[in-house]
């Protein structure tokens, strides 16, 4: 049996406000932990790449281009310029001497590791003076949202293949 009230007409608007003010500090708190991680940070698209790179390790520069929604040449670059910070490799696929696999060297894992790391401590700061009611109904927050996502909700279909549990360690 639902004991909750009726939402008023409002809930969602209040709810999507609460939400993208939520986001725009967790951009100051990301942007924080990337500038302790390293003294020459990597732009947020250059970080992207990074983070598909850590899931998808060894795709090409095309597929790289369509997970990221970006153009060949625009995403040629961006990993020259991670490769040239050390963080990305290109190396000869196995299957096609034409084409070229994309990885992470160590260097760029343990930049991401760091990351995580500083971002982590940084939310259990926060988290952490949070009431335990807080933390439970922040929980299921999440989880609602998460759920939403991968049920195929508009924001979710126009990136298909990745659902919020892919990117919560980023």
């Amino acid at each position: 049996m639902n004991t909750d009230p009726a939402p008023s007409p409002r809930e969602p608007q209040q709810t999507t406000q609460a939400a993208r003010e939520l986001i725009e500090l967790l951009e100051v708190l990301w942007e924080r932990g990337r500038d302790m991680v390293s003294p020459t940070p990597v732009s947020a698209s250059q970080l992207r790449v990074l983070y598909s790179l850590d899931r998808e390790e060894g795709i090409s520069l095309r597929t790289l281009g369509d997970l990221l929604g970006s153009a060949p040449p625009s995403v040629s670059r961006m990993c020259d310029r991670l490769e040239a910070l050390g963080f990305v490799q290109r190396l000869p696929s196995p299957v096609s001497r034409r084409q070229l696999e994309l990885h992470l060297t160590a260097h760029g894992k343990a930049y991401l590791r760091d990351l995580r790391a500083q971002r982590e401590e940084a939310l259990l700061a926060v988290i952490g003076a949070m009431s335990p009611t807080s933390r439970k109904a922040l929980l299921r927050g999440l989880t609602g949202f998460q759920e939403a996502l991968e049920e195929g909700a508009p924001a979710a279909s126009s990136r298909p293949g990745t659902p919020l549990k892919d990117v919560s360690s980023a």
